[in-house]
């Protein structure tokens, strides 16, 4: 069996910040005593990922998930544990590492602002050793693929966001990395550029059978792309697993929803058993009904109002984050690998 791609055991990084009394006298006094606070951004954190597998790394803000991503990519070093990513420690930052390796991140650029997109390629084609016949076949498919070839030549700073977004994953991919980083590839874009991003991904992917680690706040991009989900709370791993046994933490409800043609009482005992959800004027509602009882509360509801649609679903992955961000002691009943 081959070795994990990706190997953390007990990884930790504790920041050290120090707490200041405000005025002068507190700035004076803080020359001589100052009062260190300690946090860990991520506490005793295991994983471990094999060749080809795109994990959907989710959490809330501040909750370690930008401070796993610089561990991995070598940004930053683990207080303690240890950290292994295709046979390297990643904080040694050696050249070798770094060709194998790529990270995208959706708020900041690796391409140069006042310059063409071309002259960054050439640039990075230079740095990390490709082959002028590897470069050419790589900047003409992934332009193609992503419909830019017209915009090499354009200063970056002229271009939309989504412009620059599809330049930059070019930039990243153009050594053939074996491990790549999403940090918010589609934050700030249109339903659409999103939607071109995550197909070019999932190509590229079928195509290479890299790793692919993500993050992200859209629950699209991780729906379309990731089979496996980690989720990170306070710095803890609270949930590793496929995202169909994940959608079932909070049981196997089915979300269900009903038009009527008129206002209804919203305060009858019916309603209230299902945790409803109306809209404003009492035509819609939305109600959470065990799997094994849709058909029945469906018929129900069926003669007893006055229906004009209504659809089910499985509980959405959108509303289990909503639950375990505001109630993340839900997962310390749940088993991770």
């Amino acid at each position: 069996m081959n070795a994990p791609v990706i190997r953390a055991d007990k990884l930790s990084k504790k920041f050290i910040s120090y707490k200041k009394a405000p005025g002068i006298k507190g700035t004076v006094s803080s020359f001589f005593k100052r009062k260190p606070i300690e946090k860990y951004a991520v506490n005793n954190f295991d994983l471990t990922i094999n060749k080809g597998e795109i994990i959907g790394l989710l959490g809330p803000n501040g909750a370690g998930k930008t401070t796993l991503m610089k561990m991995f990519t070598g940004i930053i070093v683990p207080s303690t544990g240890e950290l292994n990513i295709l046979g390297h420690r990643p904080s040694d930052r050696n050249l070798d590492f770094r060709r194998k390796i790529a990270l995208v991140m959706g708020q900041k650029s690796q391409l140069w602002w006042d310059i063409p997109a071309m002259d960054s390629f050439l640039l990075l084609q230079k740095y990390y050793e490709v082959s002028e016949q590897n470069f050419k076949e790589r900047i003409e498919e992934m332009g193609t693929i992503l419909n830019v070839t017209s915009l090499f030549h354009i200063h970056v700073r002229k271009l939309s966001l989504g412009e620059r977004m599809k330049l930059e994953l070019m930039a990243s991919l153009l050594h053939n990395p074996e491990v790549i980083f999403l940090d918010e590839p589609t934050i700030g874009l249109d339903l659409v550029a999103q939607e071109n991003i995550r197909n070019f991904v999932k190509r590229y992917h079928e195509k290479t059978n890299c790793t692919l680690i993500l993050t992200s706040h859209y629950m699209q991009d991780v729906l379309a792309l990731c089979k496996r989900l980690v989720l990170i709370f306070d710095g803890k791993k609270g949930y590793d697993g496929a995202i169909g046994d994940f959608e079932k933490i909070l049981g196997n409800n089915k979300t269900v929803n009903f038009n009527f043609s008129n206002s209804q009482n919203i305060e009858e005992d019916f309603w209230k058993q299902y945790n409803p959800l109306w809209n404003e004027d009492s035509t819609q509602v939305e109600i959470q009904v065990p799997e094994d009882e849709v058909r029945a509360v469906g018929l129900e509801v069926l003669k007893k109002y006055p229906i004009t649609d209504f659809q089910t679903e499985k509980m959405p992955i959108e509303r289990v984050m909503k639950t375990l961000m505001e109630n993340p002691d839900i997962l310390r009943n749940q088993k991770t690998p």
